[in-house]
């Protein structure tokens, strides 16, 4: 009988331990890349097994991140990025798209893996504007003050926050709302946070039905993680900031590049994604006149 997945999620970092599938070399299979191991491609196996196109997720996510950066860096003008739970560098990282946008746009990428710090700052650190960091996403006050992020971001100005991925890897035990708002809080007005996460339309439904069995194989079958939550679990990140319309939507609805060529398979429904924006504080009223 197959053995349950050890308890990882964000809390242990697999790093070179090669018994262990991690979570960025999971997502490196599924994009058809090559920093993998054989437990990695054993662990997606198993996933595939309840979620067939699972591997169109992984790319739908990517272009999603792709249009957001897009956005940011071009339409609005943020030029610092700090991407938490970054994984490994593959083709169309972050500081690509935002440079393509703003040469000198910032991207400061955060994973806790070794593995994907040490790949990170072979291929990405002969960009000036860009560092890989090692810092752990569920201990906030501890990576927002570390010197290596601290020196490249400045806190005081407004940031995009990107948390793409990565949430739905954080047990409940951690309360993963309340982590990004420790994160929020640290934000200058004007800053945006970006985050996408594993949906359960928990109805009744086929979809709920799916969700529930690709969950199990993510954390029962090989990677211990991935928990897909429902909408007002995930909206609960967002806080009360200002939503960027067309607000918490599945994936290929924001902001599209054009009309869909097909119809979303299920596993891509499975996905919620959105943007929002820290406001400005609200001018006091003026004592003239009075």
């Amino acid at each position: 009988m197959t053995q349950p997945a050890p308890q990882t999620g964000v809390r242990v970092p697999v790093g070179v331990d090669t018994t262990r599938a991690s979570i960025a070399r999971v997502y490196d299979v599924s994009l058809g890349g090559k920093d993998n191991y054989d437990v990695d491609r054993a662990a997606f196996e198993q996933i595939l097994k309840a979620a067939p196109r699972q591997r169109d997720v992984s790319k739908m996510n990517r272009r999603w991140l792709h249009r957001v950066t897009r956005y940011l860096a071009g339409t609005v003008g943020i030029d610092q990025f700090l991407d938490i739970g970054a994984g490994l560098p593959t083709v169309g990282n972050t500081h690509e798209i935002a440079q393509s946008q703003n040469p000198d746009a910032t991207v400061v990428y955060v994973d806790n893996d070794p593995v994907c710090n040490a790949h990170g700052r072979v291929l990405l650190e002969t960009n000036d504007y860009v560092r890989f960091v090692a810092g752990d996403l569920t201990q906030p006050a501890k990576l927002l003050a570390d010197p290596d992020i601290a020196a490249r971001i400045d806190f005081d100005r407004p940031v995009a926050l990107i948390l793409c991925g990565i949430l739905h890897h954080v047990d409940d035990e951690l309360l993963p709302a309340a982590i990004v708002r420790r994160y929020i809080d640290a934000l200058a007005p004007g800053s945006y946070v970006a985050i996408t996460h594993f949906w359960n339309p928990a109805d009744g439904s086929e979809l709920a039905d799916l969700a529930e069995h690709v969950q199990y194989q993510f954390t029962e079958m090989g990677l211990g993680s991935g928990w897909y939550r429902t909408r007002e679990e995930i909206a609960a990140y967002f806080g009360d900031l200002e939503m960027v319309e067309p607000g918490l939507v599945e994936l290929e609805q924001w902001w599209p590049t054009g009309p869909p060529v097909r119809e979303p398979y299920p596993e891509e429904r499975l996905m919620l994604g959105g943007l929002v924006r820290k406001p400005m504080p609200t001018a006091a009223p003026s004592s003239e006149g009075r």
